[in-house]
């Protein structure tokens, strides 16, 4: 389960970088019911909420000491104000920023901790990562990664012991093979981000209702990709449109057979929609049960659509 959309409001500047509609009350039946549904990997992020999903998703978690928690570093913020102040990666940030993320989640241990900057250099990420091994070592994170849509960046830091995930975008829309390629042969795991197209391929704009402002999908296209004005961008629409009866194969909800279109595509693979509902959390949950779409339909998915074969629209 992602979890960025239950952090709520927050801001870079003017420009909107939460969701609307969050409800806490909502939100922790909504992470217990992933919880219910099997799901146990819950990824959060230092910023999401300028640290509200940390402590939100923390409360909801108590007692379940086996969730797999994914949390991430490398935006400053400002609580008060719910600003991000931009970016930090020097050592005395990430140490500073690992442990407010333990005392904000409630744990002593966080088990996969994340550089959330797309685009550093690697070489600007090494001391990053130099310093996360310490927090390995003494058992206060498991392992990290990096969330970025660079496979260059994933294969320079693949070598180190620590190294385990790549968090990258990937959906129906925008493929990821080279990403996938380094990650499969490098042996990481892939969490997925953007598995719903921001909500796109849940469908549930069909019916032409607009993305409210204060929402990260009515901002600028730069910033978020899927959506034009506060409503789907057309070209999506229109794919998502001419795979409808495809996805949806076997009883799959459209938001399930997108989500199954990814369970398909390896078993490192990790989609992590997010949800803002126990309704919502329920639904994604359930793709788990009817599984990987047929490799006849992956292929015929392939057939039809005429998409960009590598990458997100704008990565972030």
């Amino acid at each position: 389960m992602g979890c960025w959309a239950i952090g709520g409001p927050f801001w870079f500047g003017e420009i909107a970088a939460g969701y609307s509609g969050a409800d806490d009350v909502e939100s922790v039946r909504a992470v217990h019911a992933a919880w219910d549904h099997g799901i146990r990997v819950f990824d959060t992020s230092a910023v999401y909420g300028a640290g509200h999903s940390e402590r939100l998703l923390g409360k909801a978690l108590v007692g379940r000491d086996d969730a797999v928690i994914v949390s991430k570093f490398g935006h400053s913020i400002d609580a008060a104000t719910r600003q991000l102040t931009g970016p930090r990666f020097d050592p005395a940030y990430v140490r500073g920023s690992v442990e407010q993320s333990l005392a904000r989640l409630g744990r002593d241990h966080i088990d996969v901790m994340l550089l959330h900057l797309n685009d550093l250099p690697v070489a600007d990420a090494e001391p990053a990562f130099e310093t996360l091994e310490s927090f390995v070592a003494v058992g206060a994170i498991g392992s990290y990664g990096w969330s970025t849509d660079f496979p260059a960046s994933a294969g320079a830091m693949a070598r180190r012991l620590g190294f385990s995930t790549v968090q990258h975008s990937m959906n129906l829309f925008f493929d990821a093979p080279s990403m996938c390629r380094v990650a499969t042969e490098r042996g990481l795991t892939q969490l997925i981000r953007s598995p719903l197209g921001m909500g796109v391929l849940t469908g549930k704009f069909d019916d032409g209702r607009c993305v409210p402002s204060g929402d990260v999908r009515a901002g600028p296209a730069d910033w978020q990709g899927y959506f034009d004005a506060g409503r789907p961008r057309a070209d999506l629409a229109r794919q998502m449109a001419a795979v409808r009866e495809l996805l949806t194969i076997g009883g799959r909800t459209l938001t399930q057979g997108a989500l199954c279109w990814l369970l398909a595509k390896g078993p490192m693979i990790l989609p992590i929609p997010g949800a803002k509902t126990a309704l919502q959390a329920t639904e994604n949950a359930e793709a788990m049960a009817f599984g990987p779409l047929p490799e006849s339909v992956m292929e015929e998915i392939e057939t039809v659509l005429q998409r960009p074969t590598e990458g997100p629209p704008h990565p972030r």
